[in-house]
């Protein structure tokens, strides 16, 4: 094992740990996906109770796919798209820090870019991926683009189909 493969498991335990307990989050904790819902449209992503659940079963599905390194560019790419339409319609506004009014956008920002690493890197050594001798098919310029490109893919999908801004009327 060398360097690469503990970096690789190193990201992609943390990234999976954080989407799970994100997704986990939004469904069951707090106002649950009713509660999700609300917050969707409350920043006009809309029909909110069903973005609420795209959102959060995406979440709980690539924090586990993460944590084993099974697919793990597609995986990536769930961090990469759901991050993605977090900044465009919700943190961007605020500015960088995340400790500002609203939340700024350093959090989903890292996020996008350590999954768009970890498209890179590959699940390493310690992954489903090696185990099924996939490993070396989904890592390197390939992955990273699988990560980046699938899911600001997805993201501007679901901005274009669902994201409908609360405007301010021109005085």
């Amino acid at each position: 094992m060398n360097g690469v493969d503990v970096g690789s498991l190193v990201l992609r335990v943390c990234v999976g740990f954080v989407m799970l307990a994100h997704g986990w989050n939004h469904a069951f904790r707090g106002g649950k996906l009713e509660g999700t819902g609300r917050w969707f449209e409350s920043i006009g992503i809309r029909p909110g109770w069903l973005n609420a659940r795209l959102a959060t079963y995406t979440e709980l599905l690539v924090g586990p796919m993460l944590l084993l390194g099974i697919l793990t560019p597609l995986a990536a790419a769930g961090v990469v798209g759901t991050m993605a339409v977090a900044f465009i319609a919700n943190h961007r506004k605020n500015g960088f820090f995340i400790f500002r009014p609203g939340e700024g956008y350093e959090y989903v920002v890292t996020l996008i870019a350590a999954a768009v690493c970890i498209g890179a890197i590959g699940g390493g050594r310690i992954s489903l991926d090696h185990a099924l001798d996939i490993a070396d098919d989904l890592q390197g310029t390939g992955g990273a683009a699988i990560a980046f490109f699938a899911g600001a893919g997805g993201a501007l999908l679901t901005l274009l189909l669902f994201w409908r801004p609360n405007r301010q009327p021109i005085s």
